[in-house]
């Protein structure tokens, strides 16, 4: 059943490209409509948008999710529900072909909904406390996305059809179409996990290495961007700024807190988060083809990313932390090779394949009028992004082996290394392919020298940063109080974890106990006969206290009582 799939989604992914290709070259669309019912003049059809884009997206898709099949063979070789394991991941990439072929609001729903409940399966697969609490927190930041999509479902029930693609001349006369604009952008925020709803990203890191090499790099988290793109004449006016500024943020935050990562599946999760946040800047400033183009390039080399981790991983008795992983390069040469190769490619080095996608969306924004703010920001997360990378080079090559015992890891198996040979051969290529493939001219951007090297000096900078951190991390054991507050608050994303899970509940739940108590355990305990004997215990135990041992006030409220009958009679 294992080999079906992966060859089957193989043979598929070969098809698609070449009829992607054949798209792109021949400028064709095609839009399949089936309407199922009519009511008070809002009908409602399934349709399928057959482009360039959706075409070469599918089989991108695809052939990472073939090579994860073939993959997680090995990987998941020992574990007892291995067939359900395929079985959701199979359900994943059908989830994903619905949101991809579908220009319709509402078949997107069952892509969008279907992804969120999938993916919530596969982070609790291993079925242990931190699976669950990861699984809660990522299905509960999807829901909010969820929400806001049936929003923008019940407001387009006043324009008579769900097409947003019908409404594109319509939306910038439109005052309305921008609370349906703002919604869309909601939802995809949610999903592609940008701030404030960034949390869920890294602590979906739970689930199994396969999955995040499927599900955290290419799909569900591109899931948001895709959708933005393909509703990219929705983005105007004020939702350009704001779509920016959390774009930024977003890069900025996780490339600052992957620096101070020790795990090694969350420093690949948020360097994900980064280069999220960087396509989402890059399409608020107005050209999703290049957002689109990065998108396609960084799945594949993030996924790599994610194999190579997972057979560390394996090998090394399922260690995660860095700190004990060193010297690697004597054992698993070819892992760390493949790593290597596609850390610079996500650094942006020149002529590895992130270099056609990262190079010319950073000219793009140095020729467009932008303020200070942006810019620099912009350009420190690139030397971020390099940091990291090289950081976690220097980990897992350079320094010394601190694990149990070097026996245990070596390249043990022979499906895994395939299926990680294949995926380095498309990261190798595809960068120059899909520039000559989807952009129709060449771009060739003039400007002044500095400006020109300035990305190249920013991954210089990056590169001594990197070393320098891990230096001082493996060196020194003394810090002070105050740097291992920063270091603390940098590390956790800038508290959005805490934010994200007693922020919304835990203070509230608190605050309201009593309604919430009330709520909880029905009124009738409350109003009835067990409320009446709580009045008159607690009311006796009131009066108990006067009389207990305090014989001045019994005495005084007798003659009181005496009184007090004397006078009535």
């Amino acid at each position: 059943m294992l080999f079906f799939f992966g060859f089957l989604f193989f043979f598929m992914f070969m098809v698609l490209f070449i009829l992607g290709m054949n798209f792109i070259l021949n400028e064709i669309t095609y839009l399949l409509e089936f309407s199922f019912f009519i009511l008070n003049s809002v009908s409602l059809e399934f349709m399928i948008l057959l482009d360039w884009m959706s075409l070469m997206f599918m089989s991108f898709v695809l052939l990472i999710s073939s090579m994860v099949i073939i993959y997680s063979d090995t990987y998941m070789e020992y574990e007892v529900f291995k067939i359900r394991f395929i079985m959701l991941v199979v359900l994943f990439v059908l989830s994903m072909m619905f949101l991809i072929l579908s220009p319709n609001l509402i078949s997107i729903l069952l892509g969008w909904d279907g992804l969120g409940l999938v993916s919530y399966c596969l982070v609790i697969f291993y079925q242990n406390i931190k699976s669950y609490n990861a699984g809660m927190l990522t299905v509960i930041m999807n829901r909010v996305g969820d929400a806001m999509m049936l929003i923008a479902i019940a407001w387009m029930m006043n324009y008579g059809s769900w097409n947003l693609m019908f409404y594109m001349e319509y939306f910038f006369e439109d005052k309305y179409m921008f609370m349906v604009a703002m919604f869309v952008m909601v939802a995809a925020l949610t999903k592609s996990a940008q701030m404030p709803f960034s949390s869920w990203l890294p602590a979906a890191m739970a689930a199994p290495t396969p999955v995040s090499a499927l599900v955290h790099s290419s799909t569900l988290v591109t899931a948001g961007v895709y959708l933005l793109i393909r509703f990219n004449f929705l983005i105007k006016g004020n939702l350009t700024l704001i779509l920016l500024f959390i774009g930024l943020m977003t890069m900025f935050m996780s490339g600052l807190s992957a620096n101070m990562e020790f795990d090694l599946k969350k420093i690949i999760a948020l360097s994900t988060l980064s280069q999220l946040g960087l396509m989402m800047s890059i399409l608020a400033l107005g050209s999703w083809i290049l957002a689109f183009f990065h998108l396609l390039i960084h799945a594949l080399f993030k996924a790599l990313l994610f194999m190579c981790a997972g057979m560390i991983i394996h090998s090394s008795s399922n260690i995660q932390d860095i700190r004990f992983l060193g010297g690697l390069y004597k054992n698993m040469p070819l892992t760390l090779s493949f790593m290597n190769i596609s850390n610079l490619s996500l650094c942006g080095l020149p002529f590895f394949s992130g270099f056609y996608s990262k190079d010319l969306i950073l000219e793009f924004i140095s020729m467009n009028y932008l303020n200070l703010f942006v810019y620099v920001v912009f350009y420190i997360s690139i030397g971020l992004t390099v940091a990291y990378s090289f950081r976690l080079s220097y980990y897992l090559v350079f320094s010394d082996l601190n694990f149990l015992s070097l026996n245990f890891i070596f390249e043990n198996s022979i499906k895994m290394l395939f299926s990680m040979m294949v995926m380095f051969l498309s990261t190798l290529f595809s960068g120059a392919l899909m520039m000559w493939l989807i952009l129709e001219i060449p771009y060739l951007m003039f400007m002044p020298l500095f400006m020109k090297l300035l990305t190249l000096i920013m991954i210089i900078l990056g590169i001594f940063l990197g070393f320098e951190i891990s230096k001082i991390f493996l060196t020194s054991n003394l810090f002070s109080l105050k740097f291992k507050l920063m270091f603390k608050f940098f590390a956790l994303m800038w508290n959005l974890p805490f934010i994200s899970t007693f922020g919304v509940n835990y203070i509230f739940m608190n605050l309201g106990f009593k309604i919430f108590k009330f709520l909880d355990q029905g009124w009738i305990e409350f109003m009835g006969a067990q409320g009446l004997s709580l009045v008159i215990k607690n009311s006796s135990l009131y009066l108990q206290s006067y009389f207990k041992n305090n014989f001045k006030i019994y005495f005084m409220m007798l003659i009181l009582w005496v009184v007090f009958l004397f006078l009535y009679m």
